[in-house]
């Protein structure tokens, strides 16, 4: 029996159904070696090279890994198809003993029969090139890793991390942060005729400004929109120029990584790691009725759409039984991957075109929806594209020129299983000169005026990344690969060196403080430019053609000069206040915490004083901790009401000596199991529930917040239920079953809806 190992244990079940009793499947569950975790692991001074070990929570998967390769009459190592799964191929075969060289290695692209029957035909040698230039990229980002966070963690606060390509996308973050508040609206006004054929004709139609003798026209106060209207009053509108033509629209192409990141979230609501997750299941497998747990997918870490003829092919037969063969194009469409693409793979599609979207609706609600999203733009990527007549008018009124446009479908094509999105924060979706219909006109033909309507406008400041954009952004400035993106935006949120606002990205001050060290003193690791030539450098290993400790050396040459120039031994400096420590007397200053700023003594370490406080509306600090009468049941002391990450606790007051902490409950109502009192609670991902305080004799626990309103049928207690778009009031008691929908202000515009 043969043993074949693989990454994921997910797909793991589906693999070994394919493959039957002659094989045997491992999963290594990602990698297995690494550099070690406390100390750098490179050898500077002898060409960079990495110290690896077996990861400490690995050792049992390698320890079984070994026994069965011992007793498998031969083993073949089916690690993803991407650098990364290349490297960890490496690593596996070094720590059985196997040889490189030899036809170890087998890859597919898509998780079935026919794919993994195929790669078992063509086994390869592992391709070093690939292992060096993951290698290179773990040695850039350990040096740049350990070397940057304690600097920065020394001149602005303990425990702060940096990285190479995390630091660049704060950095786009940050900046567009600042781009916002910089932003000085322009004042507008755009002046639109609302006009017809004829003074009873049904169809009217919207015609705007935007030219004065020929040239384009900027109106830009009041004063000015005064003047126009005053030139236009009782002058006729004539039609000066008709343009009509048949104009296409040529469907999309298939999915990368980045795009169906971004479509994910920007129609399907599906945060990053929402998606991530989702894409990895439809990958790996999934249940599927009457066909057991198979993979719906294709790999899902990609930069290219590249689409295979055998694909190709079935996508044609698919759409000519069920749209009909004028849907299908004259030749199959072709699409082109960007330079800096690695093109290793294909695009993500379907892998089966017959099992449809609406075949799979009961698979959980993520993979559903991603998998509707990857069907349905594979399927129109492969299809005829949509044409519309479309209509041009320029309109005369004495020397100024009005322009109208009018579409209509001619034929829906691909359309007709996909619409494109278009974001709110895009300045072209404003743009309300396009109708449906235009009546038929001739060129020098009068029309009516209905009236004049002039709308003051304000430029309006970029908008802050999404998570969407903002991997839309790294992608395009090459920033980072496919198997990047997501961790990266992850990691900044994790530290706090970003909020969600919203669905948008908002840096924190501890981002922005960030973002300023690391452009102070290393301003080639912060450069855009130099980060994606980076990337380009990893290609060119990846090719073959550059020895990855040449592009390592040549980068540490530079960035050691800026190492030496960063420690230049100056710290945080703590900020100082005026207030005094009410334990020995010194002033307090202001530090920065994992959590956010507090005040220390200045006198640290012989003093250990920490206080929390806020500012009020003058800038004032103040003190948020008081003093209770509660007895700590440890030593006697008072204890001191404070706020911590969690919200509201109590602390003794004779602290470091004694330790004692106690939560402090809000009773937000009474228990609907034992009458006892409901309290506000925070789980340790710091979301709000409500649970019986009689716990653990009394389990009630909710994530709906209880009102104080009484249920008109049965006078139980109604709880609020809210979701992103609805907000309803519901009884608690089951039996009763009672429920209202209640008004929701919404976030973009404060208005209610029902």
């Amino acid at each position: 029996m043969k043993l074949v190992v693989i990454e994921g244990p997910g797909k793991r079940e589906t693999i070994q159904k394919y493959l039957g009793n002659e094989y045997e499947v491992f999963a290594s569950k990602g990698h297995v070696r690494d550099l070690p975790v406390h100390t750098l692991g490179i050898d500077m001074e002898h060409n960079f090279e990495p110290k690896y070990e077996i990861m400490p929570d690995k050792k049992d998967i390698i320890k079984s890994l070994k026994a069965k390769a011992s007793k498998a009459s031969g083993v073949l190592l089916a690690t993803d198809p991407d650098r990364e799964g290349e490297a960890i191929s490496w690593h596996i075969a070094t720590i059985l003993g196997l040889k490189p060289e030899d036809k170890i290695r087998i890859e597919f692209n898509e998780i079935s029969k026919n794919a993994i029957n195929k790669a078992l035909t063509q086994p390869r040698c592992i391709n070093n090139d690939l292992v060096n230039a993951q290698q290179a990229r773990r040695v850039l980002d350990r040096i740049v890793g350990y070397k940057l966070s304690p600097i920065i963690s020394r001149k602005i606060q303990p425990k702060l991390s940096a990285g190479r390509v995390q630091s660049v996308a704060l950095e786009l973050v940050v900046d567009r942060e600042r781009e916002i508040q910089n932003f000085k609206p322009e004042e507008s006004w755009a002046i639109n005729a609302e006009l017809s054929k004829q003074a009873s004709s049904d169809i009217h139609f919207k015609a705007i400004l935007n030219a004065y003798n020929n040239k384009k026209i900027k109106i830009q106060n009041a004063e000015q929109k005064d003047k126009v209207l005053s030139m236009l009053s009782g002058k006729d509108f004539v039609v000066s120029n008709i343009k009509k033509s048949v104009t296409h629209s040529h469907a999309p192409a298939p999915y990368i990584t980045s795009t169906m990141q971004q479509d994910a979230l920007n129609k399907m609501g599906l945060s990053l790691k929402r998606t991530t997750v989702a894409a990895q299941n439809l990958y790996e497998g999934v249940e599927v009725k009457g066909k057991g747990k198979i993979a719906l997918i294709t790999y899902i870490r990609t930069d290219s759409v590249r689409v295979s003829p055998e694909a190709q092919a079935k996508a044609k037969e698919y759409i000519i039984n069920q749209y009909g063969a004028n849907y299908y194009p004259e030749k199959p469409n072709v699409y082109v991957s960007k330079k800096s693409a690695q093109d290793a793979h294909e695009a993500i599609r379907p892998i089966y075109m017959d099992i449809r979207p609406e075949d799979v609706k009961y698979i959980a609600p993520d993979n559903y929806k991603l998998y509707k999203l990857i069907y349905e733009r594979f399927l129109a990527s492969q299809m005829k594209e949509a044409s519309y007549n479309s209509v041009s008018l320029d309109i005369l009124a004495d020397k100024f020129t009005f322009h109208a446009t009018g579409r209509t479908p001619l034929f829906d094509g691909y359309t007709i299983v996909y619409q494109d999105y278009k974001s709110k924060d895009d300045p072209k979706a404003d743009d309300e000169t396009t109708q449906t219909t235009l009546p038929e006109l001739v060129e020098n033909e009068k029309l009516i005026c209905h009236g004049l309507k002039a709308e003051q406008k304000f430029s309006k400041p970029p908008a802050r990344y999404t998570e969407a954009s903002l991997v839309k952004a790294m992608e395009e400035k090459g920033i980072g690969r496919p198997a990047t993106y997501a961790p990266t935006i992850l990691v900044l949120t994790n530290r706090s060196y970003v909020e969600h606002d919203g669905k948008y990205l908002k840096p924190s001050d501890l981002g922005c403080q960030v973002t300023d060290t690391l452009k102070k003193y290393f301003p080639e690791i912060m450069d855009i430019k130099f980060t994606a030539r980076m990337e380009d450098k990893l290609d060119e290993i990846a090719e073959g053609k550059e020895a990855w400790q040449t592009i390592i050396r040549d980068f540490y040459k530079d960035f050691e000069v800026s190492l030496n120039n960063a420690n230049d031994g100056q710290r945080a400096v703590a900020e100082q206040t005026d207030i005094i420590c009410d334990k020995c007397g010194s002033k307090m200053v202001i530090r920065v915490g994992k959590y956010g700023k507090f005040l220390a003594c200045s006198n640290y370490p012989t003093c250990k004083n920490v206080k929390n406080f806020t500012t009020n509306e003058n800038g004032e600090i103040v003190i948020s901790e008081e003093e209770t009468n509660e007895i700590c049941d440890k030593c006697g002391s008072k204890m001191i009401r404070k706020v911590g990450k969690y919200g509201e606790f109590l602390a003794c007051s004779n602290y470091p000596k004694c330790k004692n902490i106690k939560s402090i409950d809000k009773v937000v109502g009474i228990c609907p199991k034992c009458k006892g009192n409901l309290v506000e609670k925070v789980s340790k991902k710091g979301s709000k529930f409500y649970g019986c305080s009689n716990y653990p004799k009394c389990d009630f626990v909710s994530w709906d917040k209880p009102t104080d309103q009484i249920c008109p049928n049965c006078g139980g207690v109604l709880y609020q239920k809210e979701t992103k778009t609805t907000l309803r009031l519901y009884c608690i008691n089951e039996k009763c079953g009672y429920s209202k929908p209640m008004k929701k202000e919404t976030e973009e515009d404060g208005t209610s809806e029902e």
